[in-house]
């Protein structure tokens, strides 16, 4: 029994030995079989994926070139474009300029140029739709770059031409327009001359003096006013030419002065020659020192036929063959009056016309004409203003004075409307309150007889003036 159960014993021990054997060696067998197949399947899926990462980037990169290749055509197109654009650009602007003056040659080959070039963006059109472009990009971009700029250049070598063309048609016009201005000032000079020479009163030849009237008198007043303006214009022009400050001078004149317009300057220089040439009128020997007449000499008659004497004369040639003269010393009086030393020396650069003047002589100049002509001119309206036999005044109105028509005439009244503000309201007063800056010219009386002043009118405060 004891034999028997240890055999039993070993054999059981033998089977468990066995069984835990068998188990060993599978585990072993499998974790082989696992291992193998994992490496197996490792290897190779990773040799797979390195294979497929390779030809990605491989086809990348052709992907890459194929689109750099496109986009560097489709500039060289649009280069190609561009300078064809350019081209035909310049090629019209050769084509306008063919046409004044008209040149037959040069439109044909600006047209021609036209032409070819549209036919080269047909042909390139045709060829991009079709995909038969055979070009290459560096060169072409070049090529067209060298196109621009060439066209470029012809295109602002035209324009520089049509400029040059414009300037030479425009100096043309000017000359023209200066020749023609030449002709109009020679022929307001002309006119000038002949309304300021001396020459016969056609209104009183073979007059009398029993049908004299105020009317006779405005005329003669009107004919002497012209000389005045005539030498005022000329001593303006001897300033300018000495170059004199005209704004110095004229606040000299006129201190307080205001102008509507920078040209109406010359009202306060026409002043000054109104005020000194006019000085004494209402005297009947205008105001000449040692001046005695007799009672026959101071009738109207006498004074009526003075002025029928005189009216008609040369005054440089009369003042000089008659310098003891009544005219002869008033013209000498008044000229070393209103030209004064330091003015004639800046005109002339001496003073050898005041020597002339002083020792008898008139100086043969166009100045001195001038102003001798505005003398007698002056004189032979002071000897028809004693002609009537009543009392002669002379008036000027005071800076500030409201203007009124009765006794005023403005000088420059058109050019102040039109620096006026807008119209007043209906309820304000209609009649602008309009103050005299300074008399031009001095009025008038004879007997009963007004002849209105000259006068500049101050400028309204909303206005701009220039002072």
């Amino acid at each position: 029994m004891e034999e028997e159960e240890a055999v039993k014993h070993r054999l059981a021990q033998g089977s468990n030995g066995k069984s835990r054997l068998a188990r060993t060696l599978h585990r072993v067998i499998s974790l082989k079989t696992t291992a193998t197949a994992r490496i197996g399947s490792s290897n190779g899926i990773g040799i797979c994926v390195l294979a497929s990462q390779d030809k990605v980037k491989h086809e990348d990169r052709k992907s890459d070139d194929a689109r750099a290749k496109q986009r560097a055509v489709l500039e060289a197109v649009a280069a190609k474009l561009f300078a064809a654009g350019t081209a035909i650009k310049a090629a019209y602007a050769e084509l306008q300029l063919a046409q004044s003056p008209y040149n037959s040659e040069a439109i044909q080959r600006a047209d021609q140029a036209i032409v070819d070039e549209l036919k080269q963006i047909s042909e390139l059109k045709r060829k991009f739709l079709k995909k038969e472009l055979d070009l290459s990009p560096q060169v072409t971009l070049m090529l067209a770059e060298i196109q621009e700029q060439q066209s470029l250049m012809r295109t602002y070598e035209i324009t520089v031409k049509k400029m040059e063309a414009e300037a030479e048609r425009k100096e043309s016009e000017i000359s023209a327009l200066r020749r023609k201005r030449d002709e109009l000032v020679s022929e307001n000079r002309s006119s000038e001359k002949k309304l300021n020479a001396s020459g016969v009163l056609p209104l009183f030849e073979g007059f009398k003096l029993v049908s004299l009237s105020p009317t006779h008198f405005a005329q003669v007043h009107h004919y002497a006013l012209r000389s005045v303006r005539h030498f005022a214009k000329a001593m303006a022009r001897e300033m300018e030419t000495a170059n004199w400050n005209l704004d110095e001078a004229i606040r000299f004149i006129e201190p307080r002065a205001r102008f509507a317009k920078p040209g109406h300057r010359h009202f306060a220089i026409e002043s000054f020659v109104a005020r000194s040439i006019f000085e004494g009128f209402n005297f009947p020997n205008f105001g000449l020192a040692n001046e005695s007449s007799s009672i026959e000499e101071r009738t109207p008659q006498a004074f009526f036929d003075q002025f029928k004497k005189l009216k008609s004369v040369s005054p440089p040639s009369f003042i000089a063959r008659n310098p003891g003269s009544p005219l002869a010393r008033f013209a000498k009086a008044k000229y070393l009056q209103l030209v004064h030393a330091k003015m004639e020396c800046s005109f002339f650069g001496n003073l050898n016309h005041r020597k002339v003047v002083s020792s008898g002589g008139w100086p043969d100049s166009p100045f001195l004409a001038a102003f001798a002509e505005m003398a007698k001119r002056v004189w032979v309206l002071h000897r028809l203003a004693f002609a009537f036999g009543e009392e002669v005044g002379v008036f000027q109105v005071a800076r500030g004075c409201r203007f009124s028509e009765v006794f005023m005439e403005c000088v420059a009244e058109e050019a102040l409307l039109l620096q006026q503000a807008p119209p007043p309201p209906p309820s304000a007063d209609p009649d602008p309150d309009l103050r005299v800056g300074f008399t031009v010219v001095p009025g008038f009386k004879i007997g009963k007889t007004v002849i209105q002043c000259q006068v500049y009118l101050s400028p309204p405060a909303s206005a701009p003036a220039s002072s």
